[in-house]
């Protein structure tokens, strides 16, 4: 089973870089500088930001089906990431040091299945959940707190 993984579109998120604090406030997103790593996962590289480095934390829609699986949570953006992660059959480590939930859809936005597993063992559930044909794509979520990680379609 060939699978590909990708990150977010930075389009979105570009008027965003640079804006002050103030600016960024009214619209419900904060800076913050990176403080610990891991620990700031970059939703656009798939990569955790470094030492130093400031990334946005606001809310995404990662699931815009008009069905009751419609959702949003927090996620972050390295302030000035531009390349979208796009792989096929590799997974980033972002996600193979965490926890992840995988929650499979149909065409229609419906869920299909849903299971965790380590990310150092992803592949497995990949395939499980793409052997049923009713499923378009997977979303990961870190399963401890719970945000987007990122898209899995089947490739």
């Amino acid at each position: 089973m060939t699978f590909r993984i990708t990150g977010l579109s930075p389009e979105p998120f570009l008027p965003l870089y640079g804006l002050p604090d103030a600016d960024l406030a009214a619209r419900g997103v904060r800076r913050l500088v990176v403080d610990r790593a891991p620990g700031y996962p970059d939703r656009i590289e798939m990569r955790d930001a470094h030492l130093g480095e400031t990334v946005l934390l606001l809310n995404h829609v990662s699931q815009p089906a008009g069905t009751p699986y419609r959702a949003s949570h927090a996620i972050f953006v390295r302030e000035g990431a531009r390349e979208t992660y796009d792989r096929v059959g590799v997974v980033p480590e972002v996600m193979r040091t965490r926890l992840l939930s995988l929650r499979a859809f149909d065409a229609e936005g419906m869920m299909r299945d849903a299971d965790v597993v380590d990310g150092a063992e992803v592949e497995s559930l990949i395939e499980r959940l793409f052997a049923e044909p009713a499923v378009c794509t997977i979303h990961a979520h870190n399963a401890k707190p719970g945000c987007y990680s990122g898209r899995i379609e089947r490739a």
